[in-house]
């Protein structure tokens, strides 16, 4: 009868303790997630500095930052008309680009163009008429994570 009573009480205390676990797991979780939102939120402030510290470096998220590799000035300023205005033609290009910097030829814009297409910075499309391009989803997505916009994750912890 001893040990039916001393196995008894062990058993017990063995339920006790997995019952102690459990409570505990269930008690952590919350915690967990906190730690898990926490850490979100400081690699957002990270970024946010680091996107400061750009806008003081550069005074604004330029093409030179978010496509380095891109040297020639004329493309360089046709990737900055088509951030602002998309869906333009070759035409309405050299327009803005001659209003920029005082001269500009359509065949060179054209060239130019064909060049970061062929890179896959510009996107080209047919119009009813004529050709029209805009910056690549590739050059957006680069620009959000310079930004520090990467959906996925960042719309999970906003809702």
């Amino acid at each position: 009868m001893e040990k039916d009573h001393g196995s008894d009480k062990i058993e017990e205390l063995a339920e006790r303790i997995k019952q102690l676990e459990e409570t505990l797991s269930e008690i952590v979780q919350p915690y967990r997630e906190l730690v898990d939102r926490l850490s979100h939120f400081q690699n957002l402030v990270a970024q946010y500095f680091q996107l400061l510290n750009i806008y003081r470096k550069f005074g604004m998220i330029s093409i030179d930052v978010i496509l380095p590799e891109v040297k020639d000035e004329i493309s360089k300023e046709i990737l900055r008309i088509l951030a602002e205005k998309q869906g333009l033609n070759v035409s309405q290009i050299t327009a803005e680009l001659r209003a920029r910097r005082g001269t500009a030829s359509r065949r060179i814009v054209s060239g130019r163009l064909q060049a970061l297409v062929a890179k896959g910075y510009v996107t080209e499309r047919s119009g009813r008429r004529q050709k029209l391009y805009e910056i690549s989803d590739e050059v957006i997505k680069k620009w959000s994570q310079v930004l520090g916009l990467s959906k996925s994750r960042d719309q999970d912890y906003m809702e």
